[in-house]
């Protein structure tokens, strides 16, 4: 055809001429508009532009990729990760097994286990619920980011599309708060190199004791315990399995809001763990067979609130006073502190304070501005064995033991009949006890104005003679006695006043009852604590001891005659009605202001001291009167007014009867007889002392006669052994140690050995067996983890 086969037409002479005169146009660097065509092809790119630029792309964000890796550091945890939980426990078994949990201190409820302690299934089924991959992948899906970034442009439910390891470096390097995209992708970053850098084991065991499972648990451990009432490691496949499924979304799907929800996603985990070789195809018919694991009721946690609260408080305070810990420590360090807390005493305190307020014990009930304060001490360590300072310290922030100070009414003869010992000043000096006697300007009355004549020390004692004591205070100097109360164990004001005998001072229940303990152990002070010991949660290393040096600091003779006065108190005296009956050697004194705006009993035996006070409050004088309306009855009688006699010790009695049943409480240890000190002084019933050439035989006393340490002690309970040291006059200490022969909780050995002749108070330490030494077992074998695909790959691909 003519169209198709024509020749290409020549130049002619014109043209050429005309383009030899057209100045030739330089080479642009980018020709767009493209030169040389018209019409739409001059906007359209070439292919070659095309192809460069999509390369030049690839390149500049391939360089991007492996820049931003090579400047991405792994952090440092974050803060809240480490943070653990401290328990605290109530005081060990008599059979050394550990109390129970009485509270905790916390700012995240978590405890740290080592994940090689875990069962194999627990993690793996975490990686079934939240990342099947998580043992191949690189530490990111890039099919998982970009489907969950098409859904959330598309509107849809927002994801993350985050593996495991994703969730990890979100939760444990930066406490959850990468929120925007920009975010996001500097966590994959740092997902991608933690998965090279770090062992998945490790990744998983930090997941796995940072995430939060509900109930206020961090942690597998935790949520183990709260849960299940289980540690960890062991936790069965159906537990296991729940723990992982609720995962996602824990305060919503817990299986005691949401069962339905909570079994669904169990069921998928379990298909993924067997789909994916965690178990076995008959575990998972065993699991299913089964059902939904039950777990126990959660209460929410309020670690102050109730009695128990005041006892937390106290342990805070005297762990922190001690310079030991600060706050922060105790709610972050993961501590495990045990109390001298004895929860039977504690449980039997509780109960009979619940009985004088409910109306049972008087037969009323008491004014509800009544404050009572119970509380008790071992004599030979000082160990607060149980504390009632209120019935919850979230209403009354105020402990009654610790922080009430009351007057100590006639509580504090014993002070000044200890200083007339001292003084060598007889139990058998007589005095005037008629009523009422005015010393100078001092009128001074007995309680009723009770009529007594010339009577000893131990009559006055155990009547609570008020003008016998003026004129022993006056005769020995009141600064003797403030000086004994302090050495005692009184720690607040004791002013050198002549009345301070009767009991003007104020004092705080818990030193009434370590004064008394001071002299049921023949002299030896002990300084109260309340914490036993303090271990760190991570290797179980001792972090703090709680008991003190003990001090001699009365003669034991002096206190074997003080103790002979007391115990009259309760055979003959005010206290007869109620305490006698317990049928004990018992020693105490009741106290009574002089307006009944205190009331008291602090009692002992050899084994324990308990102080009873009981005050009420009222208005600008800080108490009224105490009273149970209509004041109650008495052997059949009304009270009419509160003293030391009636309402407090019959508390003291009550309290103490079924703990005078236990052990060790229950060895009936008697006291040391009768020393008669200064038994060849003349007795004198002036209230002024007669001179003498010489000075009273005061701090000489002649060598106590050693003791021997006691035979067949191997083999006991630990309190039976203690309880036989004590019988002896000698001080136990326990240390512990695996046997394979001796049960836990019994003596392996004792030293020094049996027979061993010892000064009174003399350390005997008993070995106490802690069961059979652990037997090593080898740690769980996990399936190699096949080698990650390099990062640059995984983001170029």
């Amino acid at each position: 055809m003519a169209g198709t086969n024509r020749r290409a037409a020549q130049p002619t002479r014109r043209s050429a001429s005309r383009a030899a005169a057209t100045p030739k146009r330089p080479r642009r660097f980018f020709d767009y508009p493209r030169h040389g065509y018209h019409g739409l092809h001059r906007w359209l790119p070439s292919w070659r532009f095309l192809v460069g630029t999509f390369l030049t792309v690839c390149f500049l964000g391939l360089g991007a990729v492996v820049a931003a890796y090579a400047l991405t550091p792994i952090p440092d945890p974050a803060d809240d990760t480490s943070k653990q939980v401290s328990t605290v426990y109530y005081a060990n078994n008599p059979d050394g097994s550990p109390g129970e949990v009485m509270g905790t201190f916390a700012v995240q409820r978590r405890e740290i286990v080592d994940f090689a302690t875990l069962p194999d299934y627990v993690g793996n089924a975490v990686v079934s619920g939240e990342d099947r991959t998580f043992w191949k992948n690189s530490g990111v899906s890039i099919t998982g980011t970009a489907r969950a970034f098409v859904n959330n442009i598309r509107g849809g439910a927002t994801q993350g599309g985050s593996t495991l390891t994703q969730q990890y470096a979100e939760r444990y390097y930066t406490s959850g708060t990468t929120k925007d995209y920009i975010g996001k992708a500097k966590e994959a970053m740092l997902a991608i190199k933690i998965s090279r850098e770090q062992d998945k084991k490790v990744i998983l065991g930090n997941y796995l004791n940072t995430i939060y499972f509900g109930r206020d648990s961090y942690g597998i451990q935790v949520a183990a315990r709260t849960y299940f009432g289980v540690a960890a490691k062991d936790l069965t496949i159906p537990q296991a399995a729940l723990l992982a499924a609720i995962i996602p979304s824990p305060n919503n799907w817990d299986p005691a809001k949401s069962p339905d929800k909570a079994l669904a996603k169990w069921k998928v985990v379990l298909e993924h763990m067997v789909a994916d070789g965690h178990i076995t195809q008959a575990d998972y018919d065993a699991t299913l067979a089964g059902g939904l694991p039950p777990t126990i009721e959660y209460k929410r946690s309020n670690t102050l609130k109730g009695v128990n609260g005041y006892i937390l408080e106290r342990v805070r305070n005297e762990l922190t006073t001690s310079g030991a810990f600060k706050d922060e420590d105790i709610d972050t360090k993961g501590l495990t502190i045990i109390t001298t807390i004895e929860k039977p005493v504690q449980d039997a305190a509780v109960a009979a304070v619940g009985g004088l307020l409910d109306g049972t014990l008087a037969g009323a009930q008491p004014n509800p501005k009544l404050r009572v304060a119970v509380v008790s001490i071992r004599p030979q360590t000082g160990a607060i064995v149980s504390m009632y300072g209120g019935p919850d310290l979230l209403t009354d922030a105020a402990n009654t033991v610790t922080f009430d100070a009351i007057q100590a009414g006639s509580t504090f003869k014993p002070f000044a009949l200890i200083a007339a010992l001292q003084e060598g000043v007889p139990l058998t000096t007589t005095f005037n006890g008629k009523s009422p006697q005015t010393f100078g300007d001092w009128p001074v009355g007995n309680f009723s104005n009770d009529q007594f004549g010339n009577i000893d020390l131990v009559k006055a004692t155990e009547q609570s003679v008020n003008t016998v004591y003026a004129q022993l205070n006056l005769q020995i100097g009141p600064e003797k006695t403030a000086a004994v109360a302090k050495e005692a164990g009184v720690t607040t004001d004791v002013t050198p006043n002549r009345a301070n005998v009767l009991g003007t001072d104020s004092v705080h229940p818990l030193d009434m009852a370590s004064a008394y303990a001071t002299i049921a152990a023949q002299g030896t002070y002990s300084t109260p604590f309340i914490v036993s010991e303090v271990r760190y949660l991570k290797d179980d290393s001792v972090a703090y001891k709680g008991e003190q040096a003990h001090q001699q600091r009365f003669a034991p003779d002096v206190m074997a005659d003080a103790t002979f006065a007391m115990q009259q108190v309760v055979q003959n005296g005010s206290a007869k009605q109620w305490v006698k009956p317990l049928g004990r050697p018992i020693a105490g004194k009741t106290g009574t202001n002089q307006t009944s705006q205190s009331a008291w009993f602090v009692g002992f035996t050899p084994e324990i001291s308990t102080a009873v006070a009981l005050s009420q409050v009222g208005g600008d004088s800080g108490h009224d009167p105490v009273t149970i309306d209509p004041f109650g009855k008495s052997g059949g009688r009304t009270v009419k007014t509160v003293t030391g006699g009636t309402w407090p010790a019959a508390l003291w009695a009550s309290y103490m009867k079924p703990v005078l049943a236990m052990a060790p409480y229950s060895n009936e240890t008697p006291f040391p007889a009768r020393a008669n000190v200064g038994k060849g002084a003349t007795p004198t019933a002036t209230p002024t002392a007669t001179p003498t050439d010489t000075a009273p035989p005061v701090a000489t006393q002649a060598p106590a006669a050693q003791v021997a340490v006691p035979s067949g002690l191997e083999g006991k309970l630990q309190s039976d052994a203690e309880a036989a040291v004590l019988n002896a006059g000698l001080q136990p200490a326990v240390a512990k140690e695996s046997s394979a022969t001796v049960p836990a909780g019994k003596v392996v050995r004792v030293d020094p050995a049996a027979g061993t002749m010892l000064d009174p108070q003399g350390v005997v330490t008993l070995v106490v067996s802690t069961g059979p030494p652990p037997v090593a077992t080898p740690a769980p074998t996990v399936a190699p983890a096949p080698t990650a695909t390099p990062a640059v790959t995984a983001a170029a691909g």
